[in-house]
């Protein structure tokens, strides 16, 4: 299973709001064998101000999965 960890959000503002966000990652699996880092764009609906770590882990987990499988 591949260990994720958030690094950073970048969040961009247009007209008062929320216009994207960034979550960055790093992850590894248990082995240590496989590295992953970069980031996930989320859009505002997608990020709703302040979520907890577990939640953005989650969200960039299914992203990146949904990337990796064809």
């Amino acid at each position: 299973m591949l260990e994720i960890q958030i690094t950073a959000t970048n969040i961009r503002y247009a007209d008062g709001g929320v216009s994207s966000v960034n979550v960055q990652f790093q992850s590894k699996d248990s082995e240590g064998t496989i590295n992953l880092s970069g980031y996930i764009p989320l859009s505002s609906e997608e990020y709703l101000g302040n979520e907890a770590l577990s939640a953005l882990t989650e969200v960039a987990r299914t992203k990146i999965i949904n990337r990796l499988q064809p």
